[in-house]
Parts: structure tokens; C-alpha cells; sequence
């Protein structure tokens, strides 16, 4: 589809969008044959500019965030339109963190793969989706320390592999022997060459002194207990209690994202709603917004994501405006729609994800759970900020597990960590240190650390 017919005004019959914001550089980027063009950023701090320009498919914007967020970065502005058939995406995107490493052609693979081809029929799933990933066996023999998990963790989410389950055990020589369950994200893990690298990274970062084996884990059952009711209550509640909200164990910077403002007008265009939102900005905000839209089968023809201006009296803030429909092809106009989904949007912005601290006999165990989306897929990078905010405060992780449960009408990816109770940082009797690790998870989760 010609640029110039992407950027039409709503209104009319076509595509609900305004002029792309950065137009002029997005159109040039679209001049090759691919579908996804990348203009690299000239230097460190500055913006890679990311064109998609593909048919269109059902919550291909959401998928497209999700793996956006999966490699490390951060979404500073984007603006998507559609016709309903033809899509034209751009995303501005920086990385979250110096160290992590961002593999930029293997992004443009991954996104690639995910635009349909020109047959594909549009606002429809494609039925034709790739078969359950193969789980291998990482076994990795190293000296103890702490932060050894999410190190680990860091250099496998590098290479793009999936942690789905951990077990640690320590040797009466005080090593340590990590059992990572895994998945490939570039589905080559069966290989020796990707094996070789897999090891060989692994020890030249954590030095020669460990050992490392990848082997097949066929017949590997992602087994998981339910959580007791009274604590799977509290963790999949809707929405955060007043009382943890006004709580001093609930720091600054989460206070001031539990707030957002969502609108609806009918007015300005005559065949879609705007829906306007202005939140404080945090990690996966567009992805939230955009993951609720697609469970919701609301289809969004254009949208714009704007962060705040040096100097805004909004400092901290996103700016969204969408312009949608129901997939009926009708405006949003019933005030109980509205309302629903207005508060659908406010609860998985402003609280995506859980996290909790329980006793489970004598020891200490984290709990962190976000909602899975309809179509199964879970929230990237979890395990690693939960195991990042770990290694921060000097705790060690005796065992992890990840697992899916349903609760409140949906299912929910949750994340158990088996804590270490240390003389330096006790949790067991300490509500204050748990306040802090529950406080720092979260902060981490939601994109104050890094």
C-alpha cells in the first residue's frame, strides 16, 4: 500500500489515521523488498527506527511489542495504521540496559516471520502457527556465588533461549549443579553448532571453570502445584486492595503509576471511537495496551504513542490516541462497552503484574504472576527482571519453577522462587526485608531499574 494512503485522515472510508509522526524517514525506510526495515541508531542513546509494512493480521501490532520487549528494548514513540488489510507499523526503540546485547538481524527474523504473507486473510488468525517448541536440558556444573542465576539467565535470554524451569542443587564441595529447562526462540538448539555456542558463551563469560551440556528433554512435562486458594486469592486479585495502595510498603514511583486517565469520543471521526490515554509510562505499557485490545477484539485502524517532552508539566507520562473498532466494524458507543473495556484497560495497564512474598513451611518463597494472553503466549523477560531485582539485594535462589494457572476467569503465568534465608538479609521473621524484595521486584518489573 502506498504510503500517502496510510497516512489519510480518519473519516473517511479508508484507513483511521492521521500523518505518521516522523513520516519522512519512516517512508524512506520502506524502499527495500522486505517487510521489516531497520534504520539503526548512529549512536549509543539515540533511537533505531523499526518500519514494518506487511498485510495485516488479528493483534499483529501486540505480537510485533511482545517480541520487541522479549529482546530488551523499549518502545519511546510508534505509529500504526491499517486499512484493514494492508498495515504500515513504525516503532522508535532504544535498549533498556548497556549490557544488554541486542541481536538485531536475529530481531528482524524474528519479526519477519511473524508477518503474514499476501494470501493471509485479514482481522483473522492465521490457523497455520508452528507446532509446540522442543525443550532441552541445560546442565551446568559452576562454583556458588551470588547472582549466579540471573547471570545466566542474562547470557541465555542473549541467545535467545527460553527458561521454562530451574532446579539447583549444591554439591557437598560447595558447587552448584543448575538443571535449566529450555526452549530456542531461533528453533536451532537440536544442532551442535547452536549447542557450541550455547556452552561456549556461557564460558567465556562465566569463566572456564564451569561446565556446560545441552541435551534433549523429550517426554518433559511442565508440571506445576496450584497455589494454595487463600494465597492464589490474594495474588490474582483484580485489582490492588486501597490498603496496599495507601501502604508505606508500596514505594513512590509505584504510588504514581497507579493512576490513568481513558477516554472515548465518537465525535471526530465518523466511523471509528478515539480512545485517548495518558498514564505514567512504564516497562510494556504499549504492550498492555495493545495485548488487552486484541483479547478484547477491539481492531485499532490507527494509533499513536507519544512519551513526554523534556520540560512537559506530564514529565513521566505516555500519551496514546487510538482510533477503533468493535470487530463488528461498529464504533465503540454503548457506555457499558465503553466502561467495560475502559476498565479492562485500567487494570492491565496499572496492575500487569503480581508479586508476593509467602512462607511455605520453613522457608521463603517469591511469588510473581502476570495474565496470559488468549492466545497462550506469556510476558517476556519476567524471570530475568525477577532475578535481576534478586541479585541486586544479595539474595541467593535455592529453586525456581514457572507454571500456568487459572484464576478469575483466565490464565496466569506464575513464577515461584525459592529463597535463601541468609544472616545478612532473613526473611523468615523479617516483614521489612520482605517488604523490600516485593517493593524491588516490582520496581524492576515494571522498568524503574534496569
Amino acid at each position: 500500500m502506498p504510503v500517502g494512503q496510510v497516512a489519510a485522515r480518519p473519516g473517511g472510508g479508508g484507513v483511521g489515521g492521521m500523518v505518521l509522526g516522523g513520516g519522512a524517514a519512516a517512508a524512506a525506510a520502506v524502499g527495500g523488498d522486505d517487510a521489516v526495515v531497520m534504520q539503526l541508531a548512529a549512536a549509543e542513546g539515540e533511537e533505531t527506527v523499526i518500519t514494518v509494512n506487511c498485510p495485516d493480521q488479528a493483534g499483529l501490532g501486540c505480537d510485533l511489542c511482545r517480541t520487541i520487549l522479549e529482546f530488551g528494548l523499549r518502545i519511546t514513540r510508534g505509529d500504526v495504521s491499517t486499512d484493514g488489510h494492508w498495515c504500515f507499523v513504525v516503532f522508535w526503540v532504544v535498549p533498556r540496559s548497556s549490557s544488554i546485547k541486542i541481536r538485531w538481524a536475529s530481531l528482524k527474523n524474528r519479526l519477519m516471520s511473524m508477518c503474514p504473507s499476501s494470501y493471509s486473510i485479514p482481522f483473522y488468525p492465521d490457523i497455520s502457527q508452528p507446532g509446540p517448541s522442543k525443550f532441552y536440558l541445560l546442565k551446568l556444573l559452576s562454583p556458588d556465588r551470588k547472582g549466579l542465576l540471573h547471570d545466566v539467565t542474562h547470557i541465555l535470554s542473549d541467545l535467545e533461549l527460553l527458561i521454562h524451569r530451574v532446579k539447583v542443587s549444591t554439591t557437598p564441595d560447595g558447587r552448584v549443579v543448575d538443571l535449566f529447562f529450555i526452549t530456542d526462540g531461533m528453533e536451532l538448539l537440536h544442532t551442535k553448532e547452536r549447542q557450541e555456542e550455547t556452552c561456549s558463551t556461557l564460558m567465556a563469560t562465566l569463566g572456564p571453570s564451569i561446565s556446560c551440556e545441552v541435551l534433549s528433554a523429550e517426554g518433559f512435562q511442565q508440571g506445576f502445584s496450584s497455589l494454595p486458594p487463600k494465597i492464589a486469592e490474594e495474588l490474582f486479585r483484580v485489582e490492588l486492595a486501597e490498603s496496599e495502595i495507601c501502604s508505606s510498603s508500596l514505594s513512590a514511583e509505584l504510588k504514581r503509576v497507579q493512576t490513568a486517565t481513558i477516554n472515548f469520543d465518537n465525535s471526530l471521526s465518523p466511523a471509528h471511537t478515539l480512545v485517548q490515554i495518558i498514564c505514567a509510562d512504564q516497562k510494556g505499557l504499549i504492550y498492555d495496551i495493545l495485548r488487552t485490545m486484541k483479547d478484547c477484539n477491539i481492531q485499532i485502524f490507527y494509533g499513536r504513542f507519544r512519551s513526554d517532552k523534556k520540560g512537559s508539566v506530564n514529565k513521566g507520562c505516555r500519551e496514546v490516541d487510538l482510533f477503533v473498532k468493535q470487530v463488528d466494524g461498529k464504533k465503540v458507543i454503548d457506555p457499558e462497552k465503553q466502561e467495560a473495556l475502559q476498565s479492562r484497560l485500567r487494570s492491565e495497564m496499572l496492575h500487569p503484574l503480581r508479586v508476593m512474598i509467602v512462607s511455605r513451611g520453613p522457608d521463603t518463597e517469591l511469588l510473581v504472576a502476570n495474565p496470559v494472553e488468549l492466545s497462550g503466549k506469556g510476558r517476556p523477560r519476567v524471570f530475568y527482571d525477577a532475578t535481576l531485582a534478586l541479585k541486586a539485594l544479595g539474595i541467593c535462589i535455592f529453586s525456581a519453577e514457572i507454571g500456568r494457572q487459572a484464576a478469575s476467569e483466565r490464565q496466569w503465568e506464575v513464577y515461584r522462587f525459592l529463597l535463601d534465608d541468609s544472616k545478612e538479609f532473613p526473611l523468615a521473621n523479617s516483614l521489612t526485608n520482605r517488604n523490600r524484595v516485593v517493593d524491588r521486584v516490582r520496581k524492576t518489573l515494571m522498568g524503574c531499574y534496569n
